[in-house]
This record gives structure tokens, C-alpha cells and sequence, in this order.
């Protein structure tokens, strides 16, 4: 398996780690990365390799068999051999902004207290849907509440729950479409605030910034029809 350093530190930039497998379609396997691979929305990390010899640009990360993390090359290229010690840069620039569009969607979540039927995250914006069957009456209204929650410069921490208590309670889960992964034992949950000031807790998989304000300004797009009983809510970084 791959560990997956971004899970204890999502503001980890750079590490050393070693090759331990190559896939046949040419991607490199890591014992150890920050690179999140693609998932639950949120696009897979970018950045470089650089080892004794050698440097490769990766283009994007990707789940592989089990707990792997597979980094796929932006272009075919030498790889650094098995066994090889080679350090890892994140292109930080797009992950952070990845990390604030989805903290700002789980606030989004909670300014639109409904059912969420799916969602996607890129570094300058992002969307869910939600089982609505007509539009907000407000949608500046919307904007406001969103960002004063933002503002409220709220902590974002995690913690971990076994599957039989996430089964126990699964008002947790805001997805409709997509349950949270089970079978490994444990589940992570995203907290946003703490104690008297949580506004926020759901099971989550990706990478968050540590505090709301770090969000920044957020500006609601369009809302569009999505079916009968579906809307889709777009946010923009301001």
C-alpha cells in the first residue's frame, strides 16, 4: 500500500520517498506521497519528480489496486528505476485552491441543508446537487449566509469513526449517490467548528484547509435545473 501522507498533513508539499512499483501503463507507484489521488470530486494532485539522474512532471494521481496511488507521467518519459529515492513537489498552487473550493462545499452544504446527489471541485471553483425541487428564493441571501460562515474563521479537523458507528448513524452522510468507503474497518469524518461552534460533520476522504477564512470570499454562480427534483449549485473563489 501506498501511504498517503496527505491524510496527516494536507499542507505537506514536499517529501522523499521510494519507488516501489511502475504500472503497466507507465505510472509510478510511491511507499510513501502528498499526492491525493482522484476522488469524491476532487481532482487528482499535480506536480513533479525529481531524483539522482532524472525529473518528470506528473499530470495527475489516481487510486490503484487496493490502498495504492498511482502517479501518471504528463508525458512519456525515462522513470526513476525501482528502489529509487526521489522527491516529490507538489504543485501547491492548484492543491490549496482544490482545498478551499471543497471546504467551501461542505459549508455549502450546510447554508442548503439538504440532500446532496453529487458534486466536483476544481481550483477555481465548484458544484454540488441537491435534491431541490425548486431554486433558493435568495440566491444573494444564500451568499451572504455562506460567507459569514467563512468569515466565522471556524477550525476544519478530522477524525476517525469504525464502520459500525457510521452505520449506527447515518444521518452523518449528506450524499445521496456515493456512500462513504467501508471494508477497511474506519471512516474519516470532516469537522468544521468545535464544541458550541460546529456547524459541520460528514464523512469525507480529501484535503481541506485548516481554518474557514482560509477560503477566502466565495460567490455563488448559476443555479441550474438538473431534473425533475435535482439542482445544481455552482461556487466561484472570488
Amino acid at each position: 500500500m501506498t501511504t498517503a501522507l496527505f491524510r496527516d498533513d494536507a499542507y505537506l508539499q514536499d517529501a522523499q520517498s521510494t519507488v516501489r512499483a511502475h504500472t503497466p501503463e507507465g505510472g509510478i507507484i510511491l511507499d510513501a506521497t502528498v499526492f491525493y489521488p482522484t476522488g469524491g470530486g476532487q481532482p487528482g494532485d499535480s506536480g513533479r519528480l525529481e531524483w539522482s539522474g532524472g525529473a518528470l512532471n506528473i499530470a495527475t494521481s489516481i487510486k490503484g489496486d487496493g490502498e495504492d496511488i498511482i502517479l501518471v507521467p504528463a508525458e512519456p518519459a525515462p522513470l526513476p528505476p525501482v528502489g529509487m529515492l526521489v522527491t516529490q513537489r507538489l504543485d501547491w498552487v492548484r492543491r490549496h485552491r482544490h482545498m478551499r473550493v471543497h471546504t467551501a462545499l461542505h459549508l455549502l452544504s450546510v447554508v442548503i441543508p439538504l440532500p446532496v446527489t453529487g458534486g466536483s471541485i476544481s481550483a477555481e471553483k465548484g458544484r454540488l446537487d441537491f435534491a431541490m425541487d425548486a431554486p433558493p428564493e435568495d440566491k444573494a441571501a444564500l451568499e451572504e449566509a455562506l460567507n459569514a460562515l467563512i468569515e466565522q474563521d471556524l477550525k476544519v479537523t478530522d477524525t476517525w469513526i469504525t464502520d459500525d458507528e457510521l452505520l449506527a448513524d447515518p444521518s452523518i452522510v449528506k450524499t445521496m449517490s456515493v456512500m462513504p468507503p467501508t471494508g477497511q474497518g474506519h471512516v474519516r469524518l470532516v469537522r468544521i467548528g468545535d464544541g458550541d461552534t460546529e456547524v459541520d460533520l460528514q464523512p469525507c476522504g480529501g484535503t481541506h484547509v485548516a481554518r474557514t477564512s482560509e477560503i477566502g470570499r466565495i460567490r455563488i454562480g448559476k443555479i441550474e435545473k438538473k431534473g425533475r427534483m435535482n439542482r445544481r449549485v455552482a461556487i466561484h473563489l472570488d
